[in-house]
């Protein structure tokens, strides 16, 4: 389900800020992206985003900047100074000097010149803050969700709706599909009669087999149960997520077979009508929990 979220708390002179989004998945699918310090954490904040996310892909991105000059003690004094020397010299044969080129940022970016901090040098007033803005931003992440579900929710309900409507046009169909069938088989029983040599025991046989393959009663009840049933769970469950998946897996049967024994055209185009109402609401289903 999509969501998002963002939080910021302060940790002495450090600012810790916090980034959460997702996006529509089937399963749940962590990115975790945060500083090599945090590392040691990393099993407990993954254990607060499973607590809140059943599935989606989410991608979380920790920040911790500081906000004074203490920053400078995170250089490896040694290593920028044989860097500096090595370029100094090697320019100073080109006929240029390090201060000349500017290679002090380079420099900075060379392995091991700027050294993170272990777990070990965090206080815990740090670690404090770190939790209370994961809390922060998780709860930030939730109500943003629970705004997207409300509409979401209207949004699924009235393509149900629609297939319901749709089904009561369905009933509105059938007297006329009905005395189209009567007299296609007053017709196929006239020219069957004609010949007296025909097997009445097959031909009962044949006779209760077509009116069984275009009756579609079954098919309209149980769909109608089908769209009742998917508004209660909706409406009643806490997580409903992949059993209305497989509601409209069963909506879905029905439908196609109410259009395969229809054998009329008004009907066969409100059977289209309903495909798209119910493709509609698989796409939005990705997005329910």
């Amino acid at each position: 389900m999509t969501g998002y979220g963002k939080a910021e708390q302060l940790a002495g002179q450090k600012k810790i800020t916090i980034e959460l989004r997702s996006l529509n998945s089937k399963t749940l699918d962590l990115n975790l992206k945060i500083p090599a310090g945090y590392r040691e954490k990393e099993n407990a904040m993954r254990n607060e985003l499973f607590r809140i996310v059943q599935r989606g892909k989410l991608e979380m991105q920790i920040t911790a900047v500081s906000q004074d000059a203490t920053l400078l003690a995170a250089i490896n004094d040694a290593a920028f100074l044989a860097y500096y020397r090595r370029l100094d010299g090697l320019l100073k044969q080109a006929g240029s000097s390090a201060a000349e080129a500017g290679v002090a940022q380079i420099i900075l970016r060379m392995p091991d010149v700027l050294t993170e901090p272990t777990a070990s040098d965090i206080p815990e007033e740090e670690w404090t803050a770190l939790f209370a803005c994961l809390q922060q931003v998780l709860d930030t992440f939730d109500r943003f969700r629970a705004q997207e579900g409300t509409a979401l929710k209207s949004d699924i309900l009235t393509h149900v709706t629609a297939i319901a409507d749709l089904l009561e046009e369905v009933r509105n169909h059938e007297p006329q599909r009905m005395e189209t069938l009567r007299q296609r088989m007053e017709n196929s029983l006239a020219t069957m009669l004609q010949n007296a040599n025909y097997d009445k025991n097959r031909f009962e046989q044949e006779l209760i087999y077509y009116i069984e393959k275009f009756d579609i009663t079954e098919e309209k009840i149980r769909l109608q149960q089908h769209c009742n049933y998917f508004c209660q769970t909706i409406e009643n469950e806490e997580a409903p997520g992949r059993k209305l998946c497989f509601i409209a897996q069963e909506m879905g049967r029905e439908i196609n077979t109410l259009g395969s024994k229809a054998n009329h055209a008004g009907i066969q185009k409100i059977v289209v009508q309903m495909k798209d109402e119910l493709e509609k609401i698989k796409e939005q289903l990705l997005n329910v929990l």
